[in-house]
């Protein structure tokens, strides 16, 4: 089973990342629809959506949203939220889902790069360009290499609640990693969990997009919508169209 199977469907996992809270989520999504300028009501969806916290901000704002994730435990909780204009399934991104359907499709907080081949990848995101209509847009919010080498942090430890978590982190050629273990109540939990990202660059995302018919448009390197510096920007958050055929 890979990694990001069991620790996504982790209590563990959503306590230690439970300071990505909605005010953080709402505030983006509101600077990147200024950008996009939707249609009213324009059908969304939400790939790698967790608990949904995007997803609901979305179609607060009045757009039909789905959202997708692997982790039945959040697509559970997420399905709480649901509305005749929201809704969760669990689904793999690698697999086909509904086709030319969406005028938006979203990837937001790193939740891309975890697969251990490229066709894994590749068949991700053909499953994104497929569920787009003619016209439609994919927004995807990854990492910046160069700018998550420069200012990597090679061990901490975060609290929450009765829970320490002991951090590590290094990186290849190819890959970041982040080895995490639990200690609950004083005492450690059998085994631990490594994260595992691929280090794609634009360049990479503009070959991966291309070969399933999208184009990169614009990229910015913050949540603010802020410039992209290779360098400088914590972000980066691509813009891409489906080409006409």
């Amino acid at each position: 089973m890979s990694w990001f199977s069991d620790w996504f469907n982790s209590p563990y996992y959503h306590m230690l990342y439970q300071h990505r809270d909605d005010d953080e989520a709402s505030l983006f999504i509101g600077s990147l629809i200024q950008y996009l300028q939707p249609a009213a009501g324009a059908s969304m969806l939400d790939v790698a959506c967790g608990k949904g916290r995007h997803s609901r901000v979305l179609n607060e704002m009045g757009f039909d949203v789905t959202g997708i994730d692997l982790a039945a435990d959040s697509i559970m909780e997420a399905k709480q939220f649901e509305n005749e204009k929201l809704h969760f399934f669990q689904h793999d991104m690698r697999l086909p889902f509904w086709i030319n359907y969406y005028d938006y499709a979203f990837n937001f907080f790193t939740s891309f790069g975890y697969f251990k081949t490229r066709r894994e990848h590749d068949n991700a995101i053909r499953t994104i360009a497929q569920s787009l209509t003619k016209q439609g847009v994919f927004v995807i919010d990854y990492l910046n290499v160069h700018y998550a080498e420069d200012h990597m942090i090679a061990a901490e430890i975060k609290q929450a609640d009765h829970v320490s978590f002991h951090i590590s982190r290094w990186h290849s050629e190819d890959h970041f990693y982040k080895k995490i273990e639990i200690e609950d109540n004083g005492k450690f939990i059998g085994g631990d969990y490594t994260e595992k990202v691929a280090k794609f660059s634009l360049g990479d995302f503009t070959d991966m997009l291309a070969y399933q018919g999208m184009q990169v448009q614009e990229v910015f390197g913050d949540y603010q919508m802020g410039h992209y510096d290779v360098r400088k920007s914590p972000r980066m958050i691509m813009i891409a169209k489906k080409l006409q055929r």
